[in-house]
């Protein structure tokens, strides 16, 4: 009897996103790329999906090999999942979900792997930072800054009443936090490290600060690229990191969970490129 090839057991799994609205999502063109290159007859589907039919989408694909999750499901998906990882825990909010073994789900958070890769990359060193907005997104920010060796953060926002998932999220990893209004005249924004996690639009107020070459600013907006930030911070000399980065690296992360082989981050990163060639990647 001719033995099996090694690594059958990833022939013709699926995958996919989740998520309302889910039709924008870019997921499927970078999860498609790396399965084209690692040589897998994997498919991965865009499927439509609220935090009231999330059990349903679950339980009907039980033998699915994972998915992505978006908004609104970055919090749902941890009072679902029968274990979650420690990274998710601290930070609050998942974007995978992971098959157990014996059933069920784990929730995962490549976010985080998506930031520090994307820092990583260009090889930014900060010691202070700043964060625009207290969503699921800078919560898994605040873990990435611990990771990066950033022992404190100023988080800019118009509501400090709706803090509270991220200071719990940096006190988890240990970080410094403090709350300060989202105004062009806050002097956390001259921090090293300047990271938005505002939707489009949200952060053009802050295009006449005086950025400086020291700076790095990440703007996990891709899309309309570049924002009126992006072309501020740029126009100032700062190092301007777009949103497709860290799509592209927490991608690549899932790849890895999802496959257990090693993601192919340059064919994915050609295959963004090639569907969006204006996301400043």
């Amino acid at each position: 009897m001719p033995c099996q090839p090694l690594g059958l057991w990833l022939v013709g799994r699926r995958a996919g996103v989740l998520g309302r609205p889910i039709a924008h999502s870019l997921s499927p063109v970078l999860h498609r790329a790396a399965y084209a290159d690692l040589g897998l007859d994997w498919t991965y589907d865009a499927i439509e999906c609220d935090e009231q039919h999330l059990p349903s989408v679950l339980s009907e694909r039980a033998d699915w090999a994972g998915f992505s999750c978006t908004m609104p499901l970055k919090r749902a998906v941890l009072e679902i999942a029968d274990e979650i990882a420690p990274v998710a825990r601290a930070v609050g909010a998942g974007n995978t979900l992971l098959p157990r073994a014996g059933g069920g789900w784990i929730a995962d958070n490549t976010d985080v792997a998506g930031i520090v890769a994307s820092l990583a990359e260009n090889v930014v060193r900060a010691s202070s930072a700043a964060v625009l907005g207290a969503g699921g997104t800078a919560q898994a920010v605040m873990a990435a800054l611990a990771v990066h060796g950033v022992a404190e953060c100023t988080v800019l926002v118009r509501d400090p009443a709706r803090t509270g998932d991220v200071q719990r999220a940096a006190d988890a990893v240990g970080l410094r936090l403090t709350i300060a209004d989202l105004a062009s005249s806050a002097a956390a924004l001259d921090s090293d490290l300047l990271v938005s996690t505002l939707p489009p639009g949200a952060a053009d107020e802050l295009a006449a600060h005086p950025w400086r070459a020291e700076q790095t600013v990440l703007d996990v907006v891709y899309a309309p690229w570049p924002t009126a930030l992006a072309v501020s911070a740029q126009r100032g000399g700062a190092t301007v990191l777009s949103g497709a980065l860290m799509l592209l690296h927490q991608a690549a992360a899932q790849v890895e969970l999802m496959t257990g082989q090693v993601a192919p981050v340059e064919a994915m990163r050609e295959a963004l490129r090639a569907a969006v060639p204006s996301s400043g990647l």
